[in-house]
């Protein structure tokens, strides 16, 4: 008998000394648009090329202890699109290309962000493109055509979730110019939309649900400058970033998802130094993500990833074993700012420097390679390895205790 009320009580100890698993209260998710290996490699290299120095200076998020791999293929193809891929990341279910937040039937998806905010965190979704494009509307849009632009930005208002940041909305009152503004639905559903960060400091402490655009004086309806346009005054992803945190932190947490959406651009544009520069730039505003860890070491997690690749990026070109990152120099604007202001001759110049620079490039869209995926933080060991896109919002909430 005393021997089996000794088993009985080292096995009520042993289940209620046991350690809870860690929750990560506080997530940020950024997704680097068209951000494969290649283009991380570029960045490390160049850095390390500005001091004259052969090997490459380590981003921030390269370092962090957790590596995996993450295969990005669509429901229709082994190439993605960014709809697709965005869906697969907000949702954890494959659709085809062009399609968002549904699958191929068409039948709606949802998103882990409404299951965050349903199990009590606050959410936030920020983007360096407008917000009703395929990465920060798949986080909260529902549409058969990705390119169906007002459709996805009036469901943003719907969604209730805390805060959105960056670029505008590509037909704010509808491809024909006749319909209900986003803004005067955004007005009703009691957000309040701050034009800059001077006017975001002025309204942060009023109100309960903001949106933070570029100033009025600006473009504000579109995707903010690339890092290497930049003015005075624009908006930048660190500095949404930095909004957001101040926005959205509480007692019971938050998630956070901010895309370095233009990274994919300028590989588009097979534009090695603008890439290689917004890479950069989302690291800066990773960089405000790991302050805000360092004070919450142990209710945190960082994940950095990408929807896929874009331009088959290589370093090295032709038949030479050498990269001469000098040849960048000269290059002050993106090739898309040249083209939109005319000046063709320069913008074809950027093409010769990439060449010369021996930066190589296979294709002006996407690639089907797999890409990484870096953690950090509270639940960061559940991303290592090899894994599917579809796997990794299923993680997140795992990571939360959030019910997928």
């Amino acid at each position: 008998m005393r021997r089996f009320l000794s088993i009985l009580l080292f096995l009520i100890c042993l289940s209620g000394c046991q350690e809870k698993t860690p929750v990560a209260k506080y997530v940020f998710f950024f997704i680097g648009d068209g951000m494969g290996l290649g283009q991380v490699a570029l960045a490390e290299a160049y850095q390390a090329a500005q001091d004259g120095k052969i090997g490459n200076y380590p981003l921030n998020f390269s370092q962090f202890p957790v590596l995996g791999t993450a295969t990005t293929y669509s429901a229709s193809n082994i190439i993605t699109c960014s709809s697709a891929a965005g869906t697969a990341l907000a949702t954890g279910e494959k659709t085809n290309n062009g399609m968002l937040g549904v699958r191929p039937d068409t039948s709606d998806l949802t998103a882990i962000t409404y299951k965050i905010k349903d199990a009590g965190y606050k959410v936030g979704v920020t983007s360096t493109v407008t917000l009703d494009h395929a990465t920060p509307g798949a986080f909260y849009a529902h549409a058969g055509a990705r390119s169906d632009y007002y459709s996805i930005a009036v469901q943003l208002p719907v969604s209730g979730f805390d805060f959105f940041g960056g670029g505008g909305f590509l037909q704010p009152s509808g491809a024909q110019d006749n319909q209900e503004s986003v803004f005067t639905l955004i007005e009703k559903a009691g957000y309040t939309v701050a034009y800059g960060a001077a006017e975001f400091n002025e309204l942060k402490d009023k109100n309960e649900k903001m949106i933070l655009l570029q100033n009025k004086d600006r473009n504000y309806l579109k995707d903010l400058p690339y890092a290497i346009d930049r003015e005075e005054g624009d908006l930048t992803q660190a500095g949404i970033v930095a909004a957001a945190i101040e926005f959205l932190d509480n007692e019971k947490g938050f998630f956070l998802m901010s895309e370095g959406g233009k990274i994919d651009w300028a590989c588009h544009s097979n534009d090695g130094k603008t890439a290689l520069m917004e890479v950069l730039d989302m690291a800066d505003a990773v960089q405000v993500a790991i302050a805000f860890a360092q004070k919450h070491p142990d209710e945190t997690l960082i994940v950095v990833t990408a929807d896929h690749e874009t331009g088959g990026l290589a370093l090295g070109s032709v038949s030479e074993y050498v990269m001469l990152f000098n040849e960048l120099g000269p290059q002050s604007q993106s090739k898309d700012a040249l083209f939109a202001n005319g000046k063709k001759d320069e913008a074809l110049l950027v093409s010769q420097m990439n060449a010369m620079a021996k930066i190589g490039w296979t294709t002006s869209a996407h690639t089907g390679i797999p890409v990484p995926v870096y953690a950090t933080g509270t639940g960061s060991n559940l991303f290592g390895g090899r894994m599917d896109n579809t796997e990794i919002p299923k993680k997140i909430c795992q990571a939360m205790g959030v019910a997928y």
